[in-house]
């Protein structure tokens, strides 16, 4: 694990681990479309790497190294969205086995496992993230097989103590997977403080540009679990396509740029509207208020991400309104692109969300920061 390469991960970042094209010596790495690999006269693989697109592609492997690097771990696997890399790993478990999660996650993926673990026959334990001892009461020794967590904790960005969770989910003998979208390996890189599987939905600021859906798993040892995983991804052929790879590993060429504009301007935007007359919290775990803002300070180097929320004065109905009466900000779900996006998460996740219906999620992008401060004030006028 860690850094094979002794270069800054700004450096690593920018230059895809300079993977140049070995054919042509193109600078820009090449695309692969084909879904099949030669063999020769003896029906031997030209390349031992490659037989089958379902199972593998020389497109996917630029950004898997370099996220692999990036997180200090040992192997990393492209799938075809966030959610297809966060099920692999549940479809990696044996039926019987528990799951433990927090309440509030990403709402889809909360949603599916709600669903598919009784199907799976699987238990599904959540717990309160407020209360700080709620994970160590909820595993249960012998049967959880998998703690998963989300930090910061979409869309109240509460967070998670990812080495206590370690601690936790080690102590039973169970396995910590982390998503890690949020705060991206740009500030954290959950495998230094001791997960043993880090998920990213690379739709997000993996990609930057709201022209891509994949997801990543990168794993600190390749074990039976890992294993496990593969053998899902290839089974299941929940595989990216090799353009989207393409424009995936592209777009993590600014990462560092772009997530570290995107904490800049949201720590701003944060510190100006904490304590508006006309909302009733700001949330945003750079803030000291925070509660989770020391935990934050240990775990995230670099800024504390460049998602926020509002709970909006005046309920429901308010909120709609300041969402609609938005300017700068578009109104669109998803996250981390170059452009900030607002939205009314209720809405979107439907009655049987535990959110707000006062609250309005903020992206923020890589605009100038005055003017989504001015919009947001026109906004809550």
């Amino acid at each position: 694990m860690g850094n094979k390469n002794n270069l800054a991960p700004e450096t690593i970042s920018a230059q895809a681990l300079r993977q140049i094209d070995s054919l042509t010596g193109g600078l820009t790495p090449a695309i692969h479309p084909s879904s099949t690999f030669v063999r020769d006269e003896n029906y031997q693989l030209i390349d031992a790497r490659h037989s089958y697109g379902r199972a593998e592609n020389p497109s996917f492997e630029v950004a898997e190294k370099v996220l692999t690097e990036l997180e200090g771990g040992t192997a990393a696997l492209l799938f075809g969205s966030g959610m297809a890399a966060a099920m692999a790993v549940v479809q990696s478990l044996r039926p019987g086995d528990s799951i433990v999660a927090p309440k509030i996650m990403y709402w889809g993926l909360r949603k599916w496992l709600i669903e598919f673990c009784d199907h799976w026959g699987l238990r599904l334990d959540l717990y309160d993230t407020a209360d700080p001892d709620a994970l160590a009461k909820t595993v249960d020794k012998g049967k959880t097989k998998l703690v998963w967590i989300e930090t910061p904790c979409n869309p109240t960005w509460d967070i998670i103590d990812i080495a206590a969770a370690a601690e936790i989910a080690h102590g039973i003998g169970a396995c910590l997977a982390v998503d890690s979208t949020i705060p991206t390996p740009v500030l954290t890189q959950p495998i230094k403080h001791g997960a043993d599987i880090v998920m990213h939905s690379a739709t997000k600021y993996l990609n930057g540009h709201c022209d891509v859906v994949a997801g990543v798993l990168v794993t600190a040892r390749e074990d039976e679990l890992w294993q496990r995983i593969c053998e899902v991804r290839t089974q299941s052929g929940s595989i990216i396509g090799s353009f989207d790879a393409w424009l995936l590993q592209r777009g993590m060429r600014t990462l560092f740029l772009r997530v570290r504009k995107a904490c800049e301007s949201a720590l701003a935007i944060a510190e100006h509207f904490e304590g508006h007359a006309n909302l009733s919290a700001v949330m945003y775990p750079g803030l000291p208020s925070h509660p989770g803002h020391e935990i934050a300070k240990k775990q995230m180097d670099g800024g504390f991400g460049g998602m926020l929320s509002l709970r909006i004065k005046g309920g429901e109905d308010r909120a709609l309104t300041v969402v609609k009466r938005c300017r700068v900000f578009t109104r669109a779900t998803s996250l981390g692109g170059v452009e900030s996006l607002i939205e009314h998460r209720y809405s979107i996740e439907g009655k049987r969300s535990p959110i707000p219906k006062d609250l309005v999620r903020l992206s923020i992008g890589v605009e100038s920061v005055d003017d989504l401060i001015a919009d947001l004030e026109q906004a809550l006028a």
